[in-house]
């Protein structure tokens, strides 16, 4: 254990455990995530053998996003992935960043439930692609020690915690086997030219052979990057080429024309502290490939901050709403730009308005709000007009270029950027730093094209959220406002959206008072998420509430006939209970819907058999027998739409059996039950289907 006030020694001891676990598993390369308490972001603290330009658009990971630690760490659970295919199939929106042959492996560090970070460790795409169950063993074990580790730390209170950057691990390379003189001449004897690079790409050795080929003496080419250093391999494929055999740790090559017309073969070895380059004349005319049998990925973009518009713009396919866009851009750009602070505005009726913020507080983002867009004394009204972003590197050239704008939030640097799409302004993305930054040319061209990408997101945002506000209100409308009071009976319902679509839906509920001890209660579910489903829904709403007193399958008969009359070409199941408090009983009545849950006052739960008729809406001539049961005091009746049940993945039969055993453990506040039941629903995030409940339980009358 380190001493006391020794905080260093414990981050090295984590940089040692994963560094001999890499070693053990025969893993190229890998990281530590760690999950701050206050935190739903996961932080990569340490990562061993990549290096850091690659990892920057993953440094901060939120623990909701579609990523191998993320999942690892949210279900609890070893994420693999054995191949590109495996990788690209899992996560799409990674993978075109990523276009490179390797293995991954994701697993979660947790104690006891707690989830405190995760574990990524990366294989040579030459690996078999199935993981041994051995080696799922010995990744458990890893995340049992870091987990011990960071326990310990914890309880010395000296709690490892994530760098602002991650910590990059040097390659310790093993004592030379010749002595550096006799190395070079080695090289030298061969034949064509030799040179080294590091992770980071970086000329670490090169022959005088070398230079001779590549037309630059050593001073030039020594500690450079081959592609800045010179200019004739400035192209991103031969780039991508580097980045790809470093990924993947397979041998790749390229052919590159050196001006004026002289062909260069490179062929590119890597291992886990670099690559070593052989250059050659190239025998005939100009290629990029692997080498033989080894199969090439596809060409990307620029690395560095161009990937990260790869990255941004294909998270932006999937956002959905405003909210989707302001999470994604805060996510993806300030931690890639390393700014403190981010602000997007939207144009509405000729004024600027606050959309959403990071890094500000609500007091500083006030006086940007309902800012008029005539004013010309700002530099977001400036690049709306204009087109043109503004990039002001400290406080000193913002007072420069507007005096007037007084400096009110601490912030040293800004960049404004315009969101116009198709010619028309739809907002202002503000990047803001908390130190002077000089913003390079490169800088400045990725910002401007990411301004593009989210103008687009967040105009089709936009519209997705004026349609779902008005779907919602005319689904609010037509549910329920409040359900009557009826004596001797306790009642809550719950309706939940489905997540994707327009949010609405043909699910609905209602409770009829009939009279004094007499009620009837009543779900259902119109076919489809649309506004013919609603309103149909409407329609079935009423003619169940004109029909209700009647005997129950008489309700259903004629609400039945009314829908065959209409012929909406949709179908509805429907669940008709009528409850008679004083008697104690209760008739159901089923047009193909679920089946009730019903839990006696001495339980345990059951499922109701209702002989289930046609669904509303399908035969004129449909019958629907009637099913009496005990309803006496203290007993609970459980009416649901499917989608609370019926989720991709799941036995049908497992969760009605789960949600049994739910209704079993249930208080005696129906409010809270309600709350309970439809809560694990919410846990699911992505919800195909609508979920209505309505849960009844008889009382006894009051003393």
């Amino acid at each position: 254990m380190p001493p006391p006030g020794d905080a260093a020694g414990w981050h090295t001891r984590l940089d040692e455990e994963l560094t001999a676990s890499l070693a053990r598993s025969g893993a190229s390369s890998g990281g530590v995530y760690l999950l701050p308490s206050d935190e739903d972001v996961l932080h990569l603290a340490v990562v061993r053998s990549l290096p850091a330009e690659f990892i920057a658009p993953w440094t901060r990971i939120a623990l909701t996003a579609p990523s191998p630690v993320g999942d690892a760490l949210r279900e609890l659970r070893l994420v693999w992935s054995g191949s590109q295919q495996d990788f690209a199939r899992l996560y799409p929106r990674i993978a075109l960043t990523m276009p490179y042959h390797f293995a991954l492996a994701a697993a979660p560090i947790s104690v006891d439930g707690r989830r405190l970070g995760s574990l990524l460790m990366m294989w040579p795409g030459s690996r078999p692609a199935e993981l041994e169950t051995l080696e799922r063993k010995q990744i458990a074990e890893v995340c049992d020690r870091i987990a011990g580790l960071l326990a310990e730390a914890e309880a010395a209170a000296q709690p490892i915690t994530p760098p602002t950057r991650p910590r990059v691990l040097p390659v310790q390379l093993d004592a030379a086997k010749l002595p550096e003189a006799a190395a070079t001449a080695f090289a030298e004897r061969l034949p064509g030219g030799s040179c080294g690079l590091d992770l980071n790409g970086r000329i670490t050795f090169v022959t005088d052979s070398a230079c001779a080929l590549l037309g630059a003496e050593p001073e030039r080419l020594l500690g450079a990057i081959p592609w800045q250093a010179l200019p004739w391999l400035d192209d991103p494929v031969y780039e991508d080429r580097y980045r790809a055999a470093i990924i993947s740790h397979r041998p790749m090559a390229f052919t590159a024309k050196r001006p004026p017309d002289r062909w260069l073969d490179f062929r590119l070895y890597p291992s886990g502290d670099g690559i070593s380059v052989r250059i050659t004349p190239a025998s005939d005319g100009p290629e990029t490939t692997a080498l033989p049998d080894r199969p090439r990925p596809t060409p990307v973009s620029r690395a560095g901050q161009l990937y990260q518009i790869m990255h941004l713009a294909a998270a932006l396919t999937e956002a959905a709403t405003v909210d989707d866009v302001i999470a994604l851009v805060a996510e993806q750009i300030m931690p890639a730009f390393d700014a403190q602070a981010l602000a997007l505005m939207s144009t509405e009726d000729g004024r600027l308005n606050v959309t959403g913020y990071r890094g500000y507080t609500a007091e500083e983002m006030a006086r940007f709000n309902k800012i008029p867009l005539d004013e010309r004394t700002a530099p977001m009204m400036h690049a709306l007009s204009t087109g043109a972003p503004g990039f002001y590197g400290s406080s000193e050239e913002l007072a420069d270029a507007y005096p007037q704008v007084r400096q009110v939030t601490g912030k040293q640097a800004w960049a404004v950027l315009p969101l116009i799409t198709s010619g028309r302004p739809v907002g202002c993305c503000l990047l803001s730093y908390g130190h002077p930054h000089r913003f390079a040319a490169d800088e400045r061209t990725v910002l401007t094209a990411l301004a593009g990408l989210i103008a687009q997101a967040l105009d089709r945002a936009q519209l997705y959220d004026t349609k779902s506000r008005l779907a919602h209100g005319l689904q609010q409308a037509l549910l329920p406002h409040a359900l009557p009071t009826v004596e001797g009976l306790r009642v809550a319902a719950r309706y939940l959206p489905a997540t994707r679509g327009m949010d609405i839906g043909g699910d609905f509920y209602d409770l009829i008072r009939l009279g004094p001890s007499t009620a009837a209660a009543v779900i259902g579910d119109v076919q489809g998420h649309n506004v013919p489903a609603a309103a149909l829904m409407g329609q079935v709403r009423t003619a169940v509430h004109a029909t209700a007193g009647a005997s129950p399958d008489q309700v259903l008969v004629l609400a039945n006939r009314l829908l065959c009359d209409l012929d909406p070409d949709l179908f509805t199941t429907c669940l008709y209970a009528h409850l008679d408090l004083a008697a104690h009983r209760a008739h159901l009545v089923s047009a193909g819907h679920p089946p009730p849950l019903l839990r006696p006052p001495g339980g345990p739960a059951r499922t109701l058999e209702v002989p289930p008729g046609l669904p509303l809406g399908v035969d004129p001539a449909s019958r629907y027998p009637i099913t009496e049961v005990p309803f006496e005091f203290g007993a609970l009746l459980l009416l649901y739409t499917d989608g609370l049940v019926e989720t991709p993945g799941t036995d049908l039969d497992e969760a009605v059996a789960d949600l049994a055993a739910q209704l079993d453990r249930a208080g005696p506040d129906v409010e809270v039950v309600a709350s309970e039941i439809v809560s694990r629903a919410r846990l699911t995030g992505q919800r195909a289907d609508d979920i209505a409940t309505l849960l009844l339980r008889a009382m006894p009358p009051p003393l």
